[in-house]
């Protein structure tokens, strides 16, 4: 996670620079970044509150934009579900979009191994964790130093890409990325950020299209249980 933890961090500073110029209140600002920890569901959600929208057009928002977890959960659920419930939120909480690529890539197949699995886990949330808090807490309290036109929160979303295109490998992935790339493309201009869930619905249909039409190995007779 170090070498994506630059890229976090100025993500991180443009958000908490951003709430630090929404006119929110300190605290709510403060919290907001401890609880919420989603930059981009922060900063769609930043406007709203300041514009005095409904409390449910707020997390509507936050929840369209958000749902990708949704996915990574589900994912993540063949390694992690056989712990305590409390565990699992613990684990939840501190789930975020690189860790989940970095995990799946150390460890592609779905079976639990604990003794490695968990430590890989905590060691890369604890660096992501660390890497977006700190320097969200500092735009925030900073918000009249740091120039909001450096635009230094792109160099997040090209962390997020180079790791995410690492795992681009075969023709199933390869397809479905082109497709999530054109679904967000094309659905830009729908509110709330839902060209995000437009373009995760369409590489999850178009992943499940090729899955279910790929032939699969006959097993051997002597290697069935």
């Amino acid at each position: 996670m170090l070498g994506t933890a630059i890229g976090i961090g100025a993500w991180g500073l443009i958000t908490g620079v951003a709430m630090g110029n929404s006119g929110l209140p300190l605290a709510v600002m403060v919290l907001m970044s401890l609880l919420v920890f989603a930059g981009s569901a922060q900063l769609a959600v930043l406007p709203l509150m300041s514009s005095g929208a409904p409390l449910w057009v707020v997390w509507a928002t936050a929840l369209c934009v958000n749902l990708r977890f949704v996915i990574f959960s589900a994912q993540w659920r063949a390694y992690f579900i056989g712990y305590p419930l409390g565990h699992r939120l613990r684990l939840a909480y501190l789930t975020a979009d690189l860790n989940y690529v970095m995990f799946m890539r150390r460890f592609p197949e779905p079976k639990p191994e604990p003794e490695v699995q968990l430590p890989y886990f905590w060691g890369g949330v604890a660096c992501n964790w660390t890497a977006w808090q700190v320097p969200a807490l500092t735009g925030i309290f900073l918000a009249d130093v740091v120039p909001v036109h450096w635009g230094v929160g792109f160099a997040g979303t090209l962390a997020l890409l180079g790791v995410g295109l690492s795992l681009v490998t075969d023709k199933a992935t390869s397809v479905a990325a082109g497709v999530a790339a054109c679904a967000a493309v094309a659905a830009y201009a729908l509110p709330f950020k839902l060209n995000i869930v437009v373009a995760i619905a369409a590489a999850v249909a178009m992943g499940l299209l090729i899955d279910h039409g790929t032939p699969r190995r006959a097993i051997p007779l002597d290697d069935r249980t």
